[in-house]
């Protein structure tokens, strides 16, 4: 059993910050694990927001948060964090953490999503 876990959402006014964490637990080889933050708007598909590969040498983001947000982790505490800075309207979402065998070996691993709210 694999669980993820997110918390650090929250309600936030426009250019202001949060900082999401995601923990894993139960059998899963962290460092094995592409990590993913994902988001979901109310009547939009859930899109890509940033992933970090195993080693957490490389990096992609969708390009609506580029140079904004940062995503990161820490293999030796199975955790994965995103730094999201100067946080607009549109990022309103629940953001949800996503684990991805690169093998294809196993199924992936999803979190049970965080609400991030940006309002004035």
């Amino acid at each position: 059993q694999v669980h993820l876990v997110e918390s650090g959402g929250g309600l936030v006014q426009p250019g202001g910050s949060l900082r999401l964490s995601c923990a894993a637990s139960g059998s899963i080889i962290f460092n094995m694990y592409v990590m993913g933050w994902y988001r979901q708007a109310p009547g939009k598909q859930r899109e890509l927001v940033a992933t970090i590969t195993t080693s957490g040498g490389m990096t992609n983001y969708a390009g609506s948060v580029k140079g904004r947000f940062t995503i990161s982790r820490d293999n030796a505490k199975n955790m994965v964090y995103l730094e999201m800075n100067n946080l607009q309207l549109e990022d309103t979402a629940v953001y949800y953490c996503r684990g991805s065998d690169p093998r294809g070996v196993f199924a992936d691993y999803w979190g049970q999503g965080t609400q991030v709210t940006v309002s004035s």
